[in-house]
């Protein structure tokens, strides 16, 4: 008896052992360019989080990287293209631009596709949950999708498969120094009008209904935000989960 007591003893101590470790390990995020050309990942953090990748950097066709992140971290993953930076790191992109350098300063010039993330910082709960989406509110410019791994609860695919610029309206388009459309912009964006930003007497989810532009985002890309009110079918959740960030996935 007192040897099973001394096991039981021993199980429950590596069992919390296990729980600690879990909750205050990191979640890897990631990210992958299955894009045909070279993209320039653009990470912002929020609420004071750590910066990780250094906010930026280039990532080849084909080429994955990993990047660590502690409990409770926000923030935003985005793909700059045609970028164009010099030894010290100082540029620009045709699209995503952060700051004219490769290191990001803040968000990514609008129209971009983002994945936005905040991981959970409890032990259970809702605390513990990880909240993510891809959000087409500030526009398009290259696909992207978010897979989960290991992770437990409704953990849902969320992403943009489609190719939005093929089918951008004309007055949305932003063109190339080639003449092809690169990336389209959100109604908000290109009119400013209070009822495609859901702003002053459109600020309600009553008030700013989805329109015929969200509506042509929500067509594409049926998992992703498409205008600001566009929660009940964008929002995912996950628990203890890793995270695959894919920029132009395939279909």
């Amino acid at each position: 008896m007192a040897v099973r007591q001394k096991l039981y003893t021993l199980f429950l101590a590596l069992f919390s052992i296990g729980a600690t470790f879990t909750k205050v390990s990191a979640t890897v995020f990631t990210l992958q360019n299955s894009c045909s050309y070279t993209i320039w990942p653009g990470i912002n953090s929020g609420n004071g989080a750590a910066i990780l990748g250094d906010g930026g950097f280039s990532l080849s066709p084909g080429a994955t990287i990993q990047l660590p992140a502690p409990p409770g971290w926000s923030g935003r993953f985005w793909a700059r293209t045609g970028c164009n930076f010099d030894d010290a790191g100082n540029g620009n992109c045709t699209t995503g631009d952060c700051g004219n350098t490769i290191k990001c300063i803040g968000g990514g010039a609008p129209p971009v596709s983002l994945v936005e993330i905040t991981l959970g910082n409890g032990a259970s709960g809702d605390s513990a949950k990880d909240f993510y989406d891809v959000s087409l509110v500030d526009g398009y410019n290259v696909g992207i999708g978010v897979r989960t791994s290991g992770g437990f609860g409704d953990c849902q695919y969320a992403g943009c498969v489609a190719d939005v610029n093929a089918n951008c309206p004309s007055e949305l388009q932003i063109r190339g120094g080639s003449g092809q459309v690169v990336a389209c912009k959100s109604a908000c964006l290109e009119f400013g009008k209070p009822e495609y930003c859901c702003t002053g007497d459109h600020s309600t989810s009553d008030t700013c209904p989805p329109t015929d532009y969200s509506r042509m985002f929500k067509s594409a890309c049926p998992t992703a935000y498409s205008y600001a009110y566009d929660d009940g079918t964008s929002t995912c959740t996950c628990t203890g989960s890793d995270y695959l960030i894919t920029f132009c996935p395939a279909s």
